[in-house]
């Protein structure tokens, strides 16, 4: 299984999907800086950070970076796009998830464990979980608060798109949604940082089931 990580202005969170990846693969990721060419690869990530500063709005700018028209090919042909906090800002921004991040209802921004609850066990990200099963998770964002429209919200909440919510939401997010997916669901958008709970002494391995069920289907 090949993978990218994609390296914006103000990614932050890189090599910390770079080790969860080869920790679970085998196998060091390509990482790309947003201006290069993206290899051929099964599953690209966006990490967190800060891209662009956060300017405009969170994700605005990074989604129309060079390589964001090429992830809307790879992802249009299959491929498996992964947004993790700033990266589920820039595909929301980019057009390749509905919806879109917005300030915390605290409108502080938010560093703690969460509770997550898995609510779709239909997708490449999830198929190891069990659905109404409990993931402790590290939150890390300023905008965290998701947002759509109701006949948005419907169509995904009807069609199984939710693939996670908060147990206790911590930012305000409608109908506590932490993660959804798009329609055919290989592009997978979450708030959580799964990357951040992968080894004992993170205080947690839950993130790894995410991880080794896309590779699970991919390698």
């Amino acid at each position: 299984m090949r993978s990218a990580v994609i390296i914006f202005p103000g990614s932050n969170c890189e090599k910390d999907v770079a080790v969860a990846l080869k920790k679970t693969t085998g196998k060091t990721p390509y990482m790309v800086w947003h201006a290069d060419t993206l290899p051929d690869v099964d599953l690209i990530v966006l990490p967190g950070g800060f891209s662009y500063g956060d300017y405009l709005r969170t994700g605005a700018l990074a989604a129309r970076s060079p390589i964001m028209q090429e992830v809307k090919c790879r992802a249009a042909k299959g491929v498996r796009v992964w947004g993790i906090c700033n990266g589920f800002q820039v595909l929301c921004e980019s057009g390749l998830l509905p919806g879109i991040l917005l300030r915390n209802k605290s409108m502080k921004f938010i560093c703690k464990r969460v509770s997550l609850r898995v609510e779709n066990t239909d997708s490449d990200f999830t198929r190891l979980c069990s659905k109404g099963q409990s993931l402790e998770m590290i939150i890390a964002h300023g905008d965290g608060n998701y947002f759509a429209s109701p006949d948005i919200i419907k169509e995904l909440e009807d069609n199984g798109r939710v693939a996670f919510k908060y147990n206790q939401n911590p930012n305000g997010s409608i109908n506590d949604i932490a993660g959804i997916l798009n329609e055919t669901k290989n592009v997978l958008g979450m708030m959580p940082h799964p990357e951040r709970v992968m080894e004992p002494l993170h205080g947690g391995t839950d993130g790894r089931i995410l991880f080794d069920s896309v590779v699970k289907v991919l390698a």
